[in-house]
């Protein structure tokens, strides 16, 4: 299939070489600064430019890997007919695109993705469409990128985009803040990889329920007293520590709020 992709970062990079690799024909990156689409477009070995009204009409895919508010602002700016027309977010609406072509849909990669990556390992993806045509036609492209491929409308993605901001970034700022505590502390952070490897593996196996351990769990109150103490000096952390551990101690069976 031949594509246009517009977006030259994270999402736009990586689902570019995927493209490539799996034998499609990427001929044309465009972005509003030239100088990340030429960098994109020489990988790719395609065209490129920082002009809308110089986009490749010939394509029979355009990917739009570009930012949320981007997308709710395309109206007027581009228009491709018939052509099919895919975003990339996670959390945007199917019909955000209804003004760019009558065929339009999502592709969006449950996957944190970066530049640097070359080929990651398996990207899920959710998918949608306008009707049901075009989400059999985005189901079987998505299906050469992948073999994990969901059908997912509207909300059922913003729910799993939540979840996914949860699982990935909040996990990524304990992270952070574990790595600077550990830095001030004059202790070796590396040494908790294992520790990490064998957490985020474990949930293959069991559920998270099951799987979760520590102080907080065992109404281990000595622990947990010695652990906030020692946390005095660092007020941010030790807050999430309390709030976290507030969390664990009640359960996970949510608190719906009154309608």
């Amino acid at each position: 299939m031949k594509v246009v992709i517009i977006g030259s970062g994270n999402v736009a990079s990586v689902l570019g070489r995927l493209f490539v690799k799996n034998g499609h024909q990427v001929i044309q990156v465009v972005s509003r600064n030239v100088a990340h689409a030429r960098i994109l477009g020489e990988a790719l070995n395609c065209a490129y430019t920082n002009e809308m009204a110089e986009i490749d009409q010939h394509a029979s895919l355009y990917v739009l890997a570009v930012s949320d508010i981007v997308l709710y602002n395309l109206k007027g700016h581009i228009h491709f007919e018939n052509k099919l027309v895919l975003h990339t977010a996670g959390s945007v609406p199917n019909d955000v695109l209804k003004e760019v072509s009558a065929n339009y849909g999502v592709l969006y990669p449950m996957q944190s993705l970066r530049k640097e990556m070359e080929y990651p390992q398996e990207i899920p993806f959710l998918i949608d469409g306008n009707t049901e045509e075009t989400i059999r036609e985005i189901e079987d492209f998505a299906k050469t990128l992948s073999s994990s491929v969901t059908r997912a409308n509207d909300t059922e993605r913003l729910k799993l985009h939540v979840a996914a901001v949860i699982v990935s970034n909040f996990t990524n700022h304990l992270y952070a803040l574990a790595a600077s505590f550990c830095e001030k502390e004059k202790i070796d952070f590396k040494l908790l990889f294992p520790l990490i490897k064998e957490t985020a593996e474990r949930i293959d196996r069991i559920s998270p329920v099951d799987a979760q351990t520590g102080p907080a769990v065992r109404n281990d109150l000595f622990t947990l007293d010695k652990h906030i103490r020692l946390l005095a000096d660092y007020p941010q952390l030790k807050n999430i520590y309390l709030k976290i551990t507030e969390s664990i101690v009640k359960g996970v069976d949510p608190i719906l709020p009154e309608k």
